[in-house]
């Protein structure tokens, strides 16, 4: 029992896979900006008590094994990720509020997966082999 979390009235270990694409895809999260991106994440997911276990940030996309308690929904944790870290790198990078005039960094939508049916470990080296072939980031959560 000492990898669950603990409630006021509550024991849980509630995983996802959570991944979301930039809009229309484009390769936006290299140098700068994807290290940014991560340590948002990281903000941000703190601020909610969330806990990262893994993470990937590829040029168009984003990869995260991620700890949501169940008082939390997972799209409204979604929304607050997507939403914060949207707003503050358009706000912090010119470059994107360029590209991105209409204020949306992210694509619609997400893809999740409850971890219940795959072990942590596969989840972790599936997020590991995400990564592109040269190393413009390194996101590992420890």
């Amino acid at each position: 029992m000492q990898n669950y979390k603990h409630g006021g009235h509550t024991i849980w270990d509630c995983k996802y896979h959570l991944v979301w694409v930039t809009k229309y895809r484009y390769p936006v999260l290299s140098g700068d900006v994807g290290l940014r991106c991560r340590e948002l994440l990281r903000e941000i997911a703190r601020s909610k008590e969330l806990i990262i276990y893994a993470g990937s940030i590829n040029r168009d996309h984003v990869h995260l094994l991620i700890g949501i308690p169940p008082s939390l929904l997972v799209s409204k944790v979604v929304q607050f990720l997507k939403g914060k870290s949207s707003h503050k790198m358009l706000t912090e990078f010119p470059q994107l509020k360029k590209r991105y005039w209409g204020q949306h960094l992210w694509a619609r939508g997400y893809w999740v997966a409850s971890s219940g049916n795959v072990t942590d470990e596969v989840w972790k080296a599936y997020i590991e082999n995400q990564k592109p072939n040269e190393p413009d980031d390194d996101f590992s959560v420890l």
